[in-house]
């Protein structure tokens, strides 16, 4: 019997596509994306109230050495319900869901197969429609039809010919079309730079611009985007795809991958410095003297792009940010801050939620460079938030003044840790919530501590010159604890706290935390 809800992580499905790392077996194939590309048709189906043939796809990838197989088995999934499949090939996040709305394209869904920054043997698929992109309960409903054929079919009718709508593409037989999303998508960007810049046909002309792509989708900012608008973008690193990842890990969170770029805008003197993960919906940035603007950094520079013609817009954001991000989105721009949950898809479902209730929102963002902008239909497009960088940064050039100006009132802790503490006790989330539950009467009962409120996710502590939330993960047996000092050191205090507390737990393995 084919189980099939393991591949779901949050609004994503992820898993070992092929073979390479000891003890990891391959979950997520070629038949396993066929049996998917069924379900989410009948997804498809129910939602639009439309027959399989006459509903239109898009399928692009990331450089995973796995894309094209997994692509493959999409295509056999599709084609015996005559579905209409758009081949991308080479794409971003982002792109595939603009070929929804460019009216050259008009999909009613589409697909890109990516992990984003896993390691080399995973992958995954995430999903669009115009509306953006899938929730939790749709991506169940669909690996519930790709377990059920029966289910499915019942929906879709029993499989057959295509009528002639097949291509043979050498040895195997896609029902597709080529699409070329990216030339579009590319379009547009330019497009936004030139106007928004509003300083000639090249706005980027003297500026030395590098992007480190991390051997992943995002190698086209450089050589499309960029560089055709005047940009000086020879000493751009890892723009060529490479789906082993071989330079670093492709992601705007990791510590090696953020010093690669920062010595690079060193040592040639850029402007500033762009990163995107594998898939191009999330990016970070370095000013021209190689100090990184990410984690709180970049929500504190989006949010600063999104205050222009929006004074007071609210921004969400999630859990981890710090006390001094909160300051400076308040206390010097004068814009509200709701810190909500982690999970991208949370905080841009609560965006929409408050613009629907009548509060302005203008940014959903993460810590970790998801960030939707409510202009840019709240998709999580770190090549748009790179633009507005790089737009903001043609006119400042012209002031006299570099990026960093935008964000110089942001303070930042003296001291930060995270700590993932593993739950052992075979219902892990039933254990992570009594940790929880009882963390906040030990908090109640401690002298000079008091919980955040209002708080959306696990347990937040206020500490004297500091701060600690603990949280359960939101797909794995973990207990993550992220804390932040005002002082060199301050996280060793925050932490003797928390382990006096956590220690009495039989469940959780406290070899996670150095010395205990």
């Amino acid at each position: 019997m084919k189980n099939y809800k393991k591949l779901q992580n949050g609004s994503d499905i992820r898993g070992i596509a092929i073979t390479g790392v000891p003890g990891e077996l391959p979950n997520l194939t070629f038949d396993e994306a066929s049996d998917i590309a069924r379900g989410f048709t009948a997804w498809l189906c129910g939602k639009l109230g439309k027959r399989p043939q006459e509903i239109r796809i898009a399928v692009g990838r990331d450089p995973r050495v796995s894309g094209k197989r997994l692509i493959a088995g999409l295509m056999t999934g599709f084609g015996p319900y005559g579905v209409t499949v758009y081949d991308c090939g080479l794409a971003s996040t982002p792109a595939m869901f603009m070929s929804t709305i460019f009216p050259e394209f008009e999909c009613d869904a589409a697909i890109m197969v990516t992990a984003s920054h896993l390691p080399y043997n995973r992958n995954g698929f995430k999903f669009f429609t115009a509306e953006g992109g899938l929730n939790k309960a749709d991506i169940s409903q669909i690996l519930s039809y790709a377990e059920d054929d029966a289910a499915a079919n019942e929906i879709l009718g029993e499989p057959g010919n295509l009528d002639g709508m097949v291509r043979d593409f050498g040895k195997n037989v896609y029902p597709m079309v080529e699409g070329d999303i990216m030339t579009p998508y590319c379009e547009h960007l330019r497009k936004l730079i030139t106007e928004g810049a509003g300083i000639g046909e090249k706005p980027l002309e003297g500026m030395k611009i590098v992007i480190d792509a991390g051997n992943g989708s995002g190698g086209f900012y450089a050589k499309r985007v960029l560089a055709p608008l005047g940009a000086d973008v020879k000493d751009s690193q890892f723009l060529e795809p490479d789906g082993m990842f071989s330079n670093h890990a492709p992601n705007p969170e990791d510590a090696d991958a953020m010093n690669s770029i920062a010595m690079k805008v060193i040592s040639t003197g850029a402007d500033l410095g762009l990163i995107f993960d594998t898939d191009v919906d999330r990016s970070a940035a370095v000013d021209g003297r190689g100090r990184e603007i990410a984690r709180n950094g970049i929500v504190a520079l989006a949010a600063a792009l999104a205050a222009e013609g929006h004074p007071g817009t609210t921004v969400v954001t999630d859990s981890i940010t710090s006390r001094q991000l909160t300051d400076f989105l308040e206390g010097e721009l004068g814009l509200k801050h709701l810190r909500f949950k982690r999970g991208y898809r949370n905080v841009i479902n609560k965006a929409v939620e408050l613009n629907e209730q009548g509060t302005d929102c203008q940014l959903a963002i993460e810590t970790s460079g998801h960030a939707a902008f409510k202009e840019n239909y709240f998709l999580d497009d770190g090549a748009y938030l790179a633009t507005k960088i790089v737009i903001k940064a043609a006119k400042l050039k012209q002031e006299g003044k570099t990026i960093d100006s935008v964000i110089e009132g942001l303070q930042t802790p003296a001291d930060e840790k995270e700590i993932r503490i593993p739950i052992v006790a075979h219902d892990f989330g039933a254990y992570g919530d009594r940790v929880l539950s009882e963390l906040e009467y030990f908090v109640n009962a401690s002298d000079g501590l008091t919980l955040e409120t209002p708080n959306y996710e696990g347990v937040r502590i206020n500490f004297p010159g500091g701060w600690c939330l603990l949280r359960k993960s939101l797909h794995d047996p973990i207990l993550p604890m992220n804390m932040a000092a005002d002082e060199a050191g301050g996280c060793e205090d925050i932490m003797k706290v928390m382990v006096e507390f956590l220690s009495g737990y039989d469940e959780l393995d406290m070899s996670a935390i150095s010395g205990i």
